[in-house]
């Protein structure tokens, strides 16, 4: 059965250590969006010797691209995109401290490693739901790489943002989980259906 959780950024590894898959997160503070393009200028940036343009150690990136505000919100659509692309990025960032990602979609097995190793999760956020999850934004604003538009970094300010844990910082994996689940429930039909035939 699935817990729910009020959590506050920045996120501790108490606070990580505390969840588990499929747990519902509320998640309040500042979080830090960045896509693939933002990723790659940053970690291009640190090899010239430059300082990363957030603070890392706690904090939480969401894997999205916001659309500019109207004039009645703080922010347009911010709906989550692929987190996989970012997988090649994610070992620097936890090195560092970072706690949790936010985005959709599964990630490559070599992931789940690495949150273990790190004591850091894998959130997922509603995917085609961008306008909806907008709702819970409080101020966005850019902060680096404005050239790249919607690939730009930006900080948001959320309101219990609303968040599943997909991989816990124990192995855990809600995907697969899901999957052993189906797999039961259709093995029990067919084996069902069989008797009755």
């Amino acid at each position: 059965m699935s817990r729910e959780f009020i959590l506050k950024t920045p996120l501790s590894v108490e606070d990580i250590l505390a969840l588990r898959i499929g747990d519902r997160v509320f998640l309040n503070g500042e979080i830090y969006v960045a896509r693939d393009a933002t990723h790659k200028k940053m970690l291009s940036e640190v090899a010239q010797g430059k300082e990363l343009p957030f603070p890392v150690y706690g904090s939480v990136l969401y894997y999205a691209g916001p659309t500019p505000p109207p004039p009645y919100a703080p922010v347009g659509s911010i709906g989550p995109t692929t987190s996989r692309r970012m997988d090649s990025y994610l070992a620097f960032f936890l090195e560092r401290g970072l706690r949790a990602t936010i985005g959709k979609g599964e990630r490559e097995e070599e992931v789940k490693k690495l949150l273990e190793k790190h004591k850091a999760v894998y959130f997922i956020a509603c995917g085609g739901a961008g306008a909806y999850l907008a709702t819970f934004v409080v101020s966005w604003e850019i902060i680096a790489y404005e050239d790249l538009g919607a690939q730009a970094l930006f900080r948001l300010v959320v309101k219990d943002f609303p968040l599943l844990v997909a991989y816990d910082a124990f192995g855990g994996d809600l995907f697969e989980e899901g999957k052993i689940r189906y797999r039961k429930i259709f093995l029990y039909h067919w084996e069902a259906s069989q008797k009755e035939g």
